[in-house]
This record gives C-alpha cells, structure tokens and sequence, in this order.
C-alpha cells in the first residue's frame, strides 16, 4: 500500500464566523517541547517541537525531572520561533490554548506557568485543553492531502504511549469516553517489550524496523478481544513475550528478534482494529479516527484500511505524536464554545476525559 493512501486526511469542517482567530498552542505534556499558531481552527500558521529523544533513550523511556527541567530550557525560544513563523506578535494573538492535562505533573506545569505568565502580560484569555482531545483535534489540521472528511458520530482510537482509549464523538467537543486501558498503553508495551528484545527506545519505531523481516505468525500472542468490552489491556502481552523470550534463552536458542517483534505487533493490532471496528459497528459510527503516536504504525494503518468499511482518518505522521498545531486546533472550538479558564488554573496529571464537557 502506498504511502499516500496511508496519509488520507480529513478538510477542516466549516465554521460560521467571519472574524479571523489565531490561537497560540503550547503542549509540554511529556517530552516534546511545542508551540504552534493556527487560524480559524485547523489552518497551521506555524509549528515548533522540540524532542527529547535523544535525552531519555538512555533510560529506555521518560525521566520526568529532566523532561520538566529541558521543557525550562527550551519553552521561551519554541514559544518566539512559533509566533516568528507566524509572522504574528502576541498581541496579535486572540486567545493563548495550553495543554492542563493529562500528563507528566512537572512537564505540565511549565507549560502551563508559561500560557498564565504570557496572558497575565498580553491580557489574552488563556484555556486550558485535554491532552486526549488535542489529539482527536489533529485530525481537523489543515493539510495539502487532504481527500475527505469526518462525518458524526466519531469512533475514535487515541492510541500512543501514554493512552489507549476508543471515544464516541457525537459532534464537536462532545465526547462518551467507551473504554480505556485497563494497564499498560499500547505504545507503553512497545517501549517494554523493544526493552525485552534489546531494541533502542522508543521502541514503537524500533519494532515496526525489526517486525518488518520477521513471520508475524511465528508465535501466538493473546489477544484479549471481547466483542462487547471496551476496555484494553496490554500487561498478559507483554507477560507472553517474557516467557517466550526466557524459553527460548533456557534452550539456548538465538532471539528470532524479526520474529518476535512481527509476532507481538500483529497481536497488538489485532486488538486495536477488532476492538475499534467492533465498536465502531455497535455504536453506528460513520467514521473512524486514529490519532496519537502509535498511529504512525504501518502495519496498523494498512490493517484498518483493509478491514474496515467505514472511512479511516490519520492524522499525518508529523501530527501522530505530540505537537502544539492539535493543542491550538482543539482552543479554537473550545474558544467559540466561550470557554476561558481563570489564571487559578492548575494542572490535572491525571484528568479524565470522562469527566471532561
């Protein structure tokens, strides 16, 4: 399949207002580092992100104090060079949209510190976004290959590191949280099993590289799929490589690493796709979302657009993982709801979107 069928992407939905809005987005919920300017919701004005890769991938994932103490670094220029993009000051700016949660608690905060700091100095009002939101918004992106569009109600997929949940949307900002991972997200098992298997981090594009010479049908994996359970659960996964992994070491037998690799990430799309298309049929959607950095798996996106017979939408591949364009994209809808969050805003590391109008 070809890389242009995998990038097909929805036009942003029109929305009644003849007054131009730029909204500034600042996302600093883990350990990407972003800024972004967009105009009237989904047409991108500019976008800075600055990754921490390289700084946490001697770990093998995510050292909070050093994600938070990096986002002190770097937040102000990210901020300068996103408005410099835009050719826009911040006065120019109508409304300042920061992710409050959920998230790492310090990372968050300087962010969050950041947005308040700037709308106390520009009197612009300044609201506060769902990480998880953010994403579904990353499909209303404005992009050059854009070739269809959403249609409500919405079964979305927000799979990444941090997240595995499948959300009914039923029209903007309205959401039925349906299911969410009961253990380990999706892209958190990648991260642990490329750790099993010796593999660099982040470990979501080190197995897609080593699956792709690999059987997936090498070794049976579970897959906890129950037609009516929502929910997602990733920890027996993991748990089945460890034990095949020290059967194999007992026997002193190489690592098929190639093996492996395709074998756990076939049974971790099979539960994503038979869980969202399963859902996605119960619930009568018209359309199925993908979003968040596990998104940008190959094997995933060409598995739903074989198997599914509803249109699917991803984001493209620079928008899967976190980026500030979802962040301002998402304030833009929330600003003409009316929403505008008090200077009193604190961080909300563990917010659910269940709870969350």
């Amino acid at each position: 399949m070809s890389e242009k069928e995998l990038k097909r992407q929805p036009r942003s939905p029109s929305v009644k207002t003849t007054q131009i809005l730029r909204i500034l987005g600042i996302e600093t919920s883990c350990d990407e580092t972003a800024a972004a300017v967009t105009e009237n919701g989904g047409k991108p004005l500019s976008s800075v992100v600055a990754s921490q890769i390289d700084f946490h991938a001697q770990y093998g994932g995510v050292f909070p104090e050093m994600a938070s103490r990096q986002h002190i670094l770097t937040i102000y220029s990210v901020i300068e060079q996103a408005l410099k993009q835009a050719h826009l000051s911040l006065q120019e700016i109508d409304a300042i949209a920061v992710t409050r949660g959920p998230g790492l608690p310090g990372s968050l905060l300087v962010g969050l510190n950041v947005a308040k700091g700037l709308a106390l100095a520009s009197g612009k009002p300044v609201i506060g976004i769902h990480h998880i939101e953010g994403h579904i918004y990353s499909a209303w992106v404005e992009t050059d290959t854009a070739t269809s569009s959403l249609q409500f109600p919405i079964l979305a997929l927000i799979v990444s590191g941090g997240h595995t949940s499948l959300i009914l949307i039923n029209a903007h900002l309205s959401y039925r949280l349906l299911g969410q991972t009961l253990d380990d997200a999706a892209g958190e098992a990648f991260d642990k099993v490329a750790r099993l298997l010796n593999l660099s981090y982040p470990g979501g594009p080190s197995i897609e590289k080593a699956a792709q010479g690999g059987n997936p049908k090498a070794f049976e994996f579970p897959r906890a799929v129950q037609k009516d359970a929502w929910n997602f659960s990733f920890s027996g996964l993991k748990t089945a490589v460890l034990y095949q992994i020290r059967k194999l070491e007992n026997k002193h037998i190489s690592l098929p690493v190639a093996d492996l690799a395709a074998s756990f990430q076939q049974a971790v799309v099979d539960v994503l796709v038979g869980k969202t298309l399963n859902a996605a049929q119960t619930f009568q959607a018209k359309s199925v979302l993908v979003a968040g950095g596990v998104s940008a798996n190959k094997a995933l996106r060409e598995q739903f657009l074989i198997r599914s017979t509803l249109p699917v939408i991803f984001p493209p591949l620079d928008l899967c993982t976190d980026n500030a364009l979802m962040v301002a994209c998402a304030g833009y809808y929330r600003y003409l709801k009316g929403q505008r969050d008090g200077l009193d805003m604190d961080a909300m590391p563990t917010w659910q979107l269940a709870s969350f109008t």
